[in-house]
């Protein structure tokens, strides 16, 4: 025993430690003072490791920052623009139901015809047009990205934006542009176009509302980026139920366009199901890429029972709208805080210069959990994004901000 060797004054290392690599097993089961007699070696093989993985992994990556979700546990979640309400009891029987049928032992279907079939009457999709599911809109921006990766190439959107189109063109190693919004959000035309002649993106994403501001941009100047655009633009329509906005008609109008959505932000995020439309040559391209059998079966089956009673989540979606308009004007009131008009399922707010990460702090300490964007992008300094939630998680948020507000927190 290792103990003995030290009780008689032995100094030579046990038989596990005669590797330079200690036994990863052996160290777990090690008694205090063995390990710290052994620390040097322990500490070689962590400092081995380290540099071998900085040796393979690309540095781009090493410098990335793992995508932040915090936690939420007994919090107001209203971070994530999730929809607040649940379906109703006798919709969540039927729906267990049915799961309990399923052939989990089985692949599922590798293309998810019947859930396509039920996308394409749900949302007025013509035939002439293909679809493709991915595991969330990020796999389908994942996978264009994959696609157009030649030595050199560029995605270019406008910023603040959607994170993910920045941080999936540094995972597939594509150059990124991002041309800055005007003060109010708007697209800035002229930068657009100079961008686009400069750079010759093979990529273009349009967030239409946009995420993290929440506004629509003017329809001639998308159509102006469009024209300019020699390669794919991708429209995001991530928000598109509440909103009466739909940029489908884009398609007949324009071979290099494909239209981006997703049923997350109706009340199907934990099914992570995202969909892109446009041209059968574009979609072929991209299906050689796709992983066999992204969709579960289990999402699958929800979706498709969701999209059989869509008018379910239509009457939900219905209700944020209301509840936006009703929490916008109430936010409106609160002293300090600018409110910027929204299309989405969620509002920015801009707090009193300085205030921003002091109020999401108060916040969390009152057991709600908002965005935070200040320091994101200098556009977002003090903002705040807030999810619309139901009238009643609505209201205890206007009335925590208020108690905020007024005290010596706004100083």
């Amino acid at each position: 025993m290792f103990y003995g060797c030290l009780r008689h004054g032995c100094r030579s290392k046990p038989s596990w430690m005669s590797s330079r690599r200690p036994n990863k097993a052996r160290l777990s089961l090690l008694k205090p003072y063995e390990f710290w007699l052994n620390y040097g070696t322990v500490v070689e093989f962590y400092e081995t490791l380290k540099l071998r993985v900085k040796k393979l992994v690309r540095q781009e990556i090493q410098d990335l920052s793992a995508y932040p979700v915090p936690n939420s546990d007994g919090m107001l979640k209203l971070d994530a623009m999730e929809n607040p309400y649940t379906w109703p009891a006798i919709a969540k029987e039927t729906w267990s139901e049915m799961l309990k049928t399923l052939p989990i032992n089985r692949y599922p279907d590798p293309q998810g015809e019947h859930v396509k079939d039920e996308m394409r009457k749900v949302m007025g999709i013509s035939d002439d047009y293909d679809i493709l599911l991915g595991n969330g809109s990020d796999e389908i921006i994942q996978l264009l990205a994959m696609a157009l990766a030649k030595p050199g190439a560029t995605i270019l959107a406008p910023e603040p934006g959607f994170v993910m189109y920045k941080m999936i063109a540094t995972f597939c190693g594509l150059n990124y542009v991002g041309v800055p919004l005007t003060e109010e959000f708007e697209l800035n035309e002229t930068a657009m176009l100079a961008a686009i002649d400069e750079h010759n993106p093979e990529l273009i994403f349009l967030a239409q509302p946009n995420n993290p501001t929440g506004n629509l941009w003017a329809q001639d100047s998308i159509q102006k980026i469009i024209e300019a655009a020699q390669g794919v633009v991708v429209m995001d329509e991530a928000y598109t139920a509440f909103t009466d906005a739909d940029h489908l008609a884009l398609l007949d109008k324009y071979e290099h366009v494909l239209i981006m959505r997703t049923l997350s932000k109706v009340g199907l995020a934990g099914l992570r199901l995202g969909m892109l439309v446009g041209r059968s040559e574009w979609l072929n391209e991209l299906d050689k890429i796709r992983l066999p059998y992204n969709i579960n079966i289990l999402t699958q089956a929800s979706v498709l029972f969701a999209l059989e009673h869509y008018d379910m989540l239509l009457v939900q979606t219905e209700q944020l709208r209301v509840d936006r308009l009703v929490l916008m004007q109430e936010l409106a009131s609160i002293n300090g805080l600018q409110v910027f008009p929204s299309e989405a399922n969620f509002v920015l707010v801009r707090a009193p210069q300085g205030m921003a990460r002091n109020w999401f702090e108060e916040l969390k300490n009152k057991k709600i959990l908002i965005k935070c964007l200040d320091g994101g992008h200098s556009l977002l300094k003090d903002c705040l994004r807030i999810t619309v939630g139901t009238s009643e998680q609505n209201e205890l948020l206007v009335s925590a901000l208020n108690e905020i507000s007024t005290s010596g927190s706004v100083h």
